[in-house]
């Protein structure tokens, strides 16, 4: 076998978000389209000679495809060794985790996470560095900038490897191990969180329904829900990957898991629900009669986290995300640690992380995870609810009327308008931008902005700002309306408006969330316009 060098030219576009380079299949399909992508990657990022390759995926449409042409690719840039899990299987956190454990200088991850999957669906790659976190912005934009003026690709002239049988091949010079992508991790959280209390628990009547929402997650759940905690069979839900996720949309919110949350609003509910998204670093967590929003679920399992084995020396910090509820910020000052608030983007969270300054980490997205990994992970967040369930033996609804007539509550709702023209969406937070400073002092019904700003933050770790990472609307008495534009869609632009407010512990804090946020969702339209802007009355989803 001998490495060919393949002319091509750039594209346009491919520049990596925060989560990667998301795109239509069909774009990714194209002549020299991945390939270019992949060895701007590997033409940038720093490895010693015959390095280690993580390569993985949710199982989505194209990834077998882009799997074996990474190979070929990496055989011809000189790494050593590829780990690929079974059948291009290998949820984002258990990448991480496999990245860190064996010593890799990197792994290239193949997913688009929560967005749909199949011909006509969503693909993406995102390169994860050796501390098994996302690549930050000056890995990032270097890739990008190799993009730009790339005219070769390399890649061995070999066959397609056996991708679904465990063991070892050869790509010319290059080592392909298949590896159980289950394996690994399933170990990493026996450590973590006590396995046999959960287990005597489910022993003892404890119920669950998990949701995999035909994704990722679905064979780690099974191997641990089922055969290592021993709750029935059936408990994993759409259990099986599927590459378009059975049609559905895999992103575990209350739109698209509405039949979990209808079963856990049934009077057949079981104890706990739970569902993860396509590439498993996504959580959604329901008790019976009782959703818990992700900002209060960040909020309380890092105040119960000392329950879990992993975590019973206590916790060095807490981070969260700017779009991210205060409620965690509660729970870090009782505690007397500190509490961190970033950019949207787990790539932030690292720094933290790898400096020991915090233990677990959060955003509203869905997303919850700690030091064990440097991705957020739903699975493991599952577990640590499990594992707190298990030993206070209360229910999700007491432990959470619990927490808020401790800490009070943050009432909370991500509105978010999907696909909008990029112009329209630009328009819109170009204009609330200029108008920031006439906003302090303008009464919108009874709620009085106290200030606004574009969220800006300085890394208290490598001395980094990132700038523009939202706009802030600050209201007298501690609630807020934060807009930002997503960039985790693949067509359009997505406008995320985030609604917040507080009421202290001896105040209402069993009242319809939508009642609580009226005033907010009222000031928001007068303030930035959004219908003018969109021409749309209402959000898409709401969370």
């Amino acid at each position: 076998m001998t490495a060919i060098t393949h002319a091509t030219t750039p594209f346009d576009g491919q520049k990596p978000g925060t989560s990667g380079l998301r795109k239509k299949v069909r774009v990714f399909a194209q002549p020299n389209y991945a390939e270019n992508f992949v060895q701007a990657v590997f033409d940038v990022v720093e490895r010693a000679p015959g390095s280690t390759l993580v390569v993985g995926g949710d199982g989505r449409y194209y990834n077998r495809t882009v799997i074996q042409q990474v190979i070929r690719m990496a055989a011809a840039n000189g790494y050593g060794r590829v780990l690929v899990g079974q059948g291009g299987i290998l949820s984002t956190p258990a990448a991480s985790h496999v990245i860190r454990k064996y010593g890799a200088s990197g792994g290239l991850i193949l997913s688009a996470s929560h967005n749909p999957g199949g011909p006509d669906e969503d693909f993406g790659i995102k390169y994860n560095i050796a501390n098994g976190g996302p690549a930050p912005e000056g890995v990032t934009e270097a890739i990008y900038a190799r993009t730009l003026t790339i005219d070769r690709w390399l890649a061995e002239d070999s066959a397609d490897i056996d991708l679904d049988t465990i063991g070892s091949a050869q790509v010319g010079a290059l080592t392909v191990e298949v590896i159980d992508p289950v394996a690994d991790y399933a170990a990493l959280m026996e450590t973590l969180f006590d396995f046999p209390a959960i287990r005597a628990a489910v022993a003892g009547g404890l119920t669950m329904a998990f949701d995999a929402m035909s994704a990722v997650t679905g064979p780690y759940a099974t191997e641990i829900l089922e055969r290592r905690l021993g709750f029935p069979a059936g408990t994993v839900r759409n259990g099986v990957p599927l590459e378009d996720f059975g049609g559905h949309h895999p992103d575990p919110n209350l739109v698209h898991a509405k039949d979990l949350y209808d079963l856990m609003m049934s009077p057949a509910a079981p104890d706990f629900g739970a569902a993860s998204d396509g590439d498993g670093d996504r959580n959604l967590i329901i008790g019976r009669g009782r959703f818990i929003t992700p900002s209060d679920s960040l909020a309380m399992l890092a105040a119960n986290a000392h329950l879990a084995p992993g975590y019973a020396g206590g916790l060095k910090g807490i981070a969260r995300s700017m779009p991210t509820s205060a409620a965690a910020d509660r729970v870090a000052a009782a505690l007397g640690i500190p509490a961190f608030e970033t950019p949207t983007g787990w790539k932030f969270f690292g720094n933290l992380l790898d400096a020991g300054q915090a233990t677990i980490c959060g955003e509203e997205s869905a997303g919850t995870g700690s030091d064990h990994v440097r991705e957020k992970d739903g699975l493991w967040a599952v577990l640590l609810w499990l594992n707190i369930l298990a030993l206070r033996g209360v229910s999700v609804d007491a432990l959470a009327r619990e927490h808020w007539a401790k800490f009070g509550r943050n009432y909370y709702a991500r509105h978010d308008y999907e696909a909008l023209p990029t112009e329209a969406a630009n328009a819109l937070i170009a204009e609330l931008t200029a108008a920031l400073p006439t906003l302090p002092g303008q009464a919108f019904g009874p709620l009085t902005v106290a200030a606004a700003d574009s969220f800006s933050y300085l890394d208290p770790v490598d001395g980094s700002t990132s700038a523009n990472q939202g706009l802030r609307v600050l209201f007298e008495g501690g609630s807020r309306i934060v807009f930002r534009l997503s960039g985790t869609g693949t067509e359009g632009a997505t406008l995320r408006v985030y609604l917040e407010r507080y009421e202290p512990a001896e105040g209402d804090l069993d009242a319809d969330v939508g009642v609580m946020l009226a005033d907010l969702i009222a000031a928001a339209e007068a303030i930035a316009g959004i219908t003018r802007h969109t021409a749309r009355t209402a959000p898409d989803v709401i969370t």
